[in-house]
């Protein structure tokens, strides 16, 4: 792909977002660590340095080799990026004397600056940072000032590098994605081709090319992710494809033939594994959310082992991987940002399976895969279907895992859920779920003292899962929705509702 954005990553909070600001510009881009640049650049136009938490004064600061780069390609450094060619280019970077952090604006714009084509002065922006360009790099040349940071932008001259101190990717900066575009499609040259259809021609091609004649098996959930896989594949593999649905014993009430029931008139071949006792089995005893991920993980490949032994000469497993599952397992492809939380299936297969792995959409966020899907005639419906976690109600279990507690959360979460359809709010959700607390409190019913089980509520707004925040439902909802759990669920006493967002907070308690 020549039409390509290279994102160098310092282990900035935003970096991914800069990726889905480039995106929605219909430009491909691609995030690689600062240390680990490809071989070969031919086949990006322009580059981008992220932020970073560092400090380029500091003795582990990241320190690229832009030799391939500065000069050679239109390049973009934001924030830590813009310090950095600075700081090493004959410029001097020092700590500010207050921190500059969150809104400001553009004092001045230097006039008739195709960077800041269509923006005016005046236009809000987003800083953070703790160190400020006392003086710009040789061959610098001021584009714009707040009243606080004086180079707030700047470029060299006699080449197509440009520098801002503030964050264009950020909602705060208003003219940010203008200012994003000036960059990319005015200055670099970059077409903006990169749509729904034109992944869907891409990506069927290259699972052609990669797979060939050979037979993969794919876990499908019923979800948004392996649903879009599945018929990515099958539009390249056809009979090839080979779709295994394992129950879990952790799917919602009914789940596993609601599925089975939906994938039916889809034209794909679906076989349905009940290894419900398998995995609760294994869970037994065990509290330690990241453990019941792990366990998860290897029944889960366990089972597909089993599975793929019976269809003759298989090489490959598919899976519904999206980028952020891979950001939060690992940091964005290797960089130095933290792991929040394993997934179980990030990080490829044991050996002995004798399967490699494919992914599909594991550089999409959740908002392109359901582009994805809309482009490829997949119904609203399913398409609309709030993600649901891997390990199902197994992160949603605070503590050990009994058939018990997934009896009672699925009876929870079936009122809760089927609440919100009936009241014309489900579509209105980005992601809804019950949590069950390993705590007992005491209630009153009939008379008599209780002593059950306590249930929170969550319900999120977002577009990628990234961030996200909790979700104003109407109170007499909420009180119609408690009352039904307390009056139908034995067990459990008492409700309350999650209003955390992420960050702080991630969207699944575990």
């Amino acid at each position: 792909m020549q039409n390509n954005v290279l994102i160098l990553d310092f282990g900035s909070q935003y970096t991914q977002l800069i990726a889905r600001r480039v995106r929605e510009l219909n430009i491909f881009c691609e995030i690689k660590p600062y240390n680990k640049l490809p071989d070969d650049l031919s086949s990006y136009k322009a580059v981008i340095l992220s932020g970073s938490p560092f400090s380029v004064r500091a003795d582990d600061a990241p320190h690229p080799d832009l030799s391939q780069i500065r000069g050679k390609k239109p390049l973009l450094a934001v924030c830590y990026g813009a310090q950095y060619l600075a700081h090493f280019g004959g410029g001097n970077v020092a700590p500010s004397n207050t921190r500059e952090y969150g809104r400001a604006n553009l004092s001045y714009i230097k006039p008739d600056e195709a960077f800041f084509e269509g923006v005016s002065e005046g236009s809000q922006v987003w800083m953070s940072h703790s160190d400020t360009i006392q003086k710009l790099p040789e061959k610098g040349v001021v584009l714009a000032s707040t009243h606080d940071v004086e180079h707030a932008a700047y470029k060299i001259e006699d080449e197509s590098t440009y520098a801002i101190q503030f964050h264009p990717e950020v909602y705060h900066s208003k003219d940010g994605k203008k200012i994003l575009e000036n960059f990319l499609v005015n200055i670099a040259g970059l077409e903006q081709t990169w749509t729904p259809d034109a992944f869907v021609d891409m990506t069927v091609s290259e699972l052609k090319q990669k797979i060939g004649d050979d037979k993969v098996v794919l876990g499908l959930s019923g979800g948004v992710d392996s649903t879009v896989a599945a018929v990515l594949l099958h539009k390249a593999i056809g009979k090839n494809l080979y779709c295994i649905f394992v129950n879990n014993g952790l799917l919602r009430k009914n789940e596993f033939q609601d599925v089975l029931d939906q994938y039916e008139h889809m034209g794909l071949n679906v076989k349905g594994v009940d290894a419900s006792a398998r995995f609760l089995d294994a869970l037994a005893g065990e509290s330690d959310p990241e453990k019941k991920r792990k366990i998860i993980g290897k029944v889960f490949i366990d089972v597909f082992d089993d599975e793929a032994h019976l269809v003759k000469d298989v090489k490959w497993l598919a899976q519904g991987t999206i980028y952020p599952d891979v950001i939060e397992s690992v940091s964005a492809t290797g960089g130095p940002s933290a792991t929040i939380k394993s997934h179980h299936n990030v990080g490829g297969l044991p050996d002995f399976m004798k399967l490699e792995v494919v992914e599909p959409l594991k550089m999409l966020f959740k908002d392109e895969v359901r582009r994805v899907g809309k482009s490829m005639g997949i119904d609203d419906e399913r398409l609309g279907r709030h993600p649901f976690p891997g390990p199902g109600l197994a992160i949603r279990i605070l503590g050990d895992i009994t058939r018990e507690k997934v009896a009672i959360l699925q009876e929870v979460d079936h009122i809760f859920i089927q609440g919100l359809r009936d009241w014309g709010l489900y579509d209105k959700v980005w992601q809804a779920g019950a949590m069950l607390l390993p705590v007992n409190s005491v209630g009153v019913m009939g008379d008599e003292r209780t002593y059950e089980k306590c249930v929170a509520l969550r319900a999120v707004e977002s577009t990628d899962g990234m961030t996200a925040d909790w979700v104003n439902l109407p109170y007499e909802f909420l009180q119609k929705t408690s009352n039904d759990i307390i009056n139908k669920v034995p067990g459990v006493n008492r409700v309350v509702y999650d209003i955390s967002s992420k960050p702080p907070a991630t969207i699944e308690w575990e």
